[in-house]
C-alpha cells in the first residue's frame, strides 16, 4: 500500500513520479511549450541521472528550441550510455540536416536504420538525401523500405520499432493485441514469430512461420525466417531445403546464399558452404563478415591456419569487428601483435562500436593481456566484457536456483520406482553433463574416436522438450514443469524417447552409441531418464574455482547466461554439485563422475573406466584422442586436437586477488 505522506515522491514510488514527468513532458512537447518541457524532463535526473528515454526527450526539446550544441552533448551522453539507441542517431541526422550538414546527417540515418530498420522518417530522410548525391541504386532500396513500412497497420509499425529497440516483451503485448483483432494478418504472425525466436519461444514461432507460408507461398520474407528458425530448432535437414528453394527461385540474392551457406555446414556439407563463401567474397572481397563466416568453417574443419587467415581479413577490413578478434582470441593457441592489441583497444573505446563488438573485444582485450602476463589488466577487460554482455540480458541466478530446487521436489526416489518400466529401451545415448569449460569437450573426443560412438553436437532436444513441457505462462505463475512429469502416461514418456532418438538421427551414421553434449541437461537428468532409462551419463568435473573462472573468460555464442558475473556462477556451481549429489542418492549408480584432472594425470586409467561403464571395449585411439580427426564447433576445438599438458591446471591462480566474489560464492553456506 502506497503512503498518504503529501510529498509527491513518497506518495508514489521513483518509477510513477518518472512515468508521470515523461508523459508530462511529452504533452508540453507537443503543446509548443518547450521551456516548461525542458524543465519537467529534466526532473526525471535528480533519480535517474542517465535515463534514457528523459535524455532523448531533451534533445529533442533542445532541437525544437534551436539549441542545437546542447542537442548534440545531450545525444553523446545518450549514445555513451546506450550505443544502440537507434532514435538518438536519428534525432542527430535531423540535427545535422539542420544545420546543413548532409554528409554527417547521412552517416547518422544510416546508422538509425541500421539499428532500427522501422524508423521510416530516417528513411524518408535518406531517400531524399541519396537522390540529391545521385545514389540511385540506395535511393531505390530506400524507397523500397519506405513502401513496405508505409503500408503496415500502426500497431505493427510500433511494434516492429519495439522489437529492434529489443523491447520484446512490449512489442509482443502490442502485436498480440493487434491479432485479436486481426488474426490472419500475416506480417503480424511474421512479427509475432520473430519475437517468439527472440524469447527462446521456438516452436510458436515455426508454427506461425508455416501457417503465413502455408497461406502464401511466395512470402520470401516469412521463407527466410522460417529457415533461421528451422536452424534454431536444429531441424537442420528441412532448413536446407527451405534455403534450398530459396536459392533456387532467386539464384543471385546474398541473403539467401547466406543461408544456404550456413544449411550446408549444418549438415557438414563443408565443401558446399566454402564454395558458397567463395562466390560471395568474389563479388565482395572486403566484406567482413563473410570472411569471419570462412573463418568459422576453416576451424570447424581444422584447418587453423587458413582460419586465422580469414579471420584477420576481416579485422582488416573492419578494424572494429569484434567477432573476428575474439574468434582468434577463442582459437586458444592465436598471439596477438601489439598493433591488433592497440588497435582493438582504441575500438572498444569508441562510444560509437556497436555494443556486443565492445564485449567481444573485452574479452579479446582480456585474452591478449593474459597472454602477455599482464593479469591485472587482463582481468580488467575480462570484467568490463562481462559487465556489457550483462547487462543486455535478463538473467536471475535465484529464479534459477529455484528451478533446481524443483527437480528435487518432484522427482523422487519413489517417483523414479513406481515408473521403473516407463520410457524407450534405446541405449545409443551418452549424455555429457556439467558446467561449461570443465572437460565436456575433452570426454566427447575421447568417446567419438571410439569406432562405435558417434559424436555429435551440444544438442538442444533435451531442453527444447523441457520448453515444450513448461508451456507458455505468465510472470510469477507457477512453472508446469517439472511438475507435470507426474502427470505424463507411460505412453507419453516412451514417445518422448523414441522422438529424441528419431529426431537426433540427422547427426549420425552407422554407430551403434552417440554423445549429447550439452552440458546443461544436468538439470534434466530426472526427463532423461524417465523417458531413456538405458542411456548413459557422464558428469564431467573440474576444481571448482578453475571451472568457474574460466567459464567466467570465455564468452559463449548463446546461453550460459550465469557466466558473466563471478558470484552468480558461483552460486550455480554450488547449485549444480547440489543437484548432482542429489540425483546420485535417486538415481544410484546411473551417472559416471569424471574429475578433469583425473583424466589429465592419468589418461589410460580413466579411459578404461568411462568405457567400461559404457559396456564398450577399451581402445587405444580413445588415448590418442587427439589424432581423430572430426569437427568440433566449441571454444575448445583447438585443445582437443593436441595432446593432454598439465601446465594449465592451476593457471587461474595469476587472477586468485581478484576473485573474491567468487570464492565467497563457492564457500557460503545456505
Amino acid at each position: 500500500m502506497k503512503s498518504t505522506n503529501t510529498h509527491e515522491t513518497d506518495t508514489y514510488s521513483k518509477e510513477d513520479v518518472t512515468t508521470q514527468a515523461l508523459t508530462n513532458a511529452k504533452q508540453l512537447l507537443a503543446a509548443g511549450q518547450i521551456d516548461k518541457a525542458i524543465a519537467k524532463v529534466s526532473s526525471v535526473f535528480e533519480n535517474y541521472p542517465d535515463h534514457v528515454e528523459g535524455l532523448y526527450i531533451l534533445a529533442v526539446c533542445y532541437r525544437y528550441s534551436s539549441r542545437f550544441s546542447d542537442s548534440v552533448a545531450t545525444l553523446k551522453r545518450l549514445i555513451s550510455t546506450r550505443p544502440q539507441y537507434a532514435r538518438a542517431y536519428q534525432e542527430l541526422g535531423h540535427i545535422r540536416l539542420q544545420s546543413n550538414e548532409r554528409g554527417e546527417a547521412g552517416k547518422s540515418y544510416e546508422r538509425a536504420v541500421q539499428l532500427n530498420p522501422a524508423l521510416l522518417a530516417s528513411w524518408n530522410r535518406l531517400q531524399s538525401l541519396y537522390q540529391q548525391t545521385g545514389k540511385a541504386d540506395l535511393a531505390a532500396q530506400a524507397a523500397k523500405q519506405i513502401a513496405y513500412l508505409s503500408v503496415l497497420p500502426k500497431e505493427l509499425l510500433t511494434a516492429t520499432s519495439l522489437f529492434h529497440e529489443g523491447a520484446f516483451p512490449k512489442a509482443e503485448s502490442l502485436c498480440r493485441a493487434f491479432m485479436r483483432q486481426n488474426p490472419q494478418h500475416l506480417e503480424g504472425m511474421r512479427l509475432l514469430a520473430n519475437i517468439g525466436i527472440k524469447m527462446h519461444v521456438l516452436r510458436d514461432a515455426e508454427y506461425l512461420l508455416e501457417t503465413c507460408l502455408a497461406a502464401k507461398p511466395d512470402f520470401v520474407a516469412a521463407r527466410y525466417d522460417y529457415v533461421h528458425v528451422l536452424h534454431k530448432r536444429q531441424k537442420y535437414e528441412a532448413a536446407f531445403e527451405q534455403a534450398k528453394k530459396m536459392v533456387q527461385e532467386e539464384p543471385g540474392n546474398p541473403k539467401f546464399l547466406l543461408a544456404f551457406a550456413t544449411a550446408n555446414m549444418s549438415l557438414a556439407h563443408f565443401d558446399a558452404a566454402l564454395d558458397i563463401y567463395d562466390q560471395l567474397l568474389a563479388d565482395d572481397p572486403e566484406n567482413a563478415d563473410l570472411h569471419l563466416l570462412r573463418g568459422h568453417l576453416m576451424r570447424a574443419v581444422g584447418k587453423q591456419s587458413e582460419a586465422v587467415s580469414s579471420y584477420r581479413s576481416a579485422c582488416q577490413f573492419r578494424p572494429s569487428a569484434g567477432g573476428a578478434y575474439w574468434s582468434l582470441a577463442n582459437l586458444k593457441t592465436y598471439k596477438f601483435e601489439d598493433e591488433e592489441i592497440a588497435q582493438m583497444q582504441t575500438s572498444e573505446a569508441q562510444a560509437a562500436t556497436p555494443l556486443s563488438d565492445r564485449y567481444h573485444l573485452c574479452f579479446s582485450l582480456g585474452q591478449a593481456f593474459e597472454e602477455k602476463g599482464n593479469f591485472e589488466k587482463a582481468f580488467d577487460y575480462f570484467k568490463r566484457g562481462n559487465a556489457l554482455k550483462k547487462g543486455e540480458l535478463n538473467f536471475n541466478i535465484d529464479k534459477v536456483l529455484s528451478e533446481f530446487a524443483s527437480q528435487k521436489q518432484v522427482c523422487t526416489a519413489e517417483f523414479f520406482k513406481q515408473r521403473r518400466e516407463f520410457g524407450h529401451q534405446a541405449s545409443d545415448p551418452i549424455f555429457i553433463v556439467g558446467l561449461p569449460r570443465a572437460g565436456s569437450t575433452l570426454l566427447e573426443q575421447i568417446l567419438a574416436s571410439h569406432p562405435q560412438i558417434e559424436g555429435t553436437l551440444e544438442l538442444p532436444n533435451v531442453m527444447a522438450l523441457a520448453a515444450q513441457l513448461a508451456g507458455r505462462q505468465k510472470v510469477g505463475a507457477p512453472a508446469h514443469y517439472p511438475g507435470i512429469l507426474s502427470e505424463l502416461t507411460a505412453e507419453q514418456v516412451r514417445e518422448f524417447g523414441e522422438n529424441y532418438i528419431a529426431s537426433t538421427h540427422v547427426h549420425r551414421t552407422d554407430r551403434p552409441f552417440f554423445t549429447d553434449k550439452m552440458p546443461n541437461n544436468f538439470v534434466h537428468i530426472g526427463l532423461i531418464s524417465l523417458m531413456l532409462p538405458n542411456a548413459k551419463i557422464i558428469d564431467a568435473r573440474r576444481d571448482p574455482v578453475a571451472c568457474c573462472f574460466s567459464g567466467f573468460k570465455q564468452l559463449f555464442a548463446e546461453g550460459q547466461q550465469f557466466s558473466y558475473d563471478l558470484s552468480d556462477i558461483g552460486k550455480y556451481y554450488k547449485g549444480y554439485t547440489d543437484l548432482m549429489e542429489y540425483w546420485d542418492q535417486v538415481l544410484p549408480d546411473k551417472i559416471l563422475r569424471v574429475q578433469y584432472e583425473d583424466v589429465i594425470d592419468d589418461i589410460e586409467l580413466q579411459v578404461k573406466r568411462i568405457l567400461d561403464f559404457c559396456g564398450l571395449p577399451f581402445d587405444s585411439r580413445c588415448v590418442d584422442f587427439h589424432k581423430t580427426k572430426r569437427t568440433v564447433r566449441t571454444a575448445s576445438s583447438e585443445q582437443v586436437r593436441q595432446p593432454l599438458f598439465k601446465t594449465g591446471l592451476d593457471y587461474w591462480k595469476n587472477f586468485d586477488p581478484y576473485l573474491g566474489d567468487l570464492k565467497d560464492a563457492l564457500t557460503a553456506t545456505d
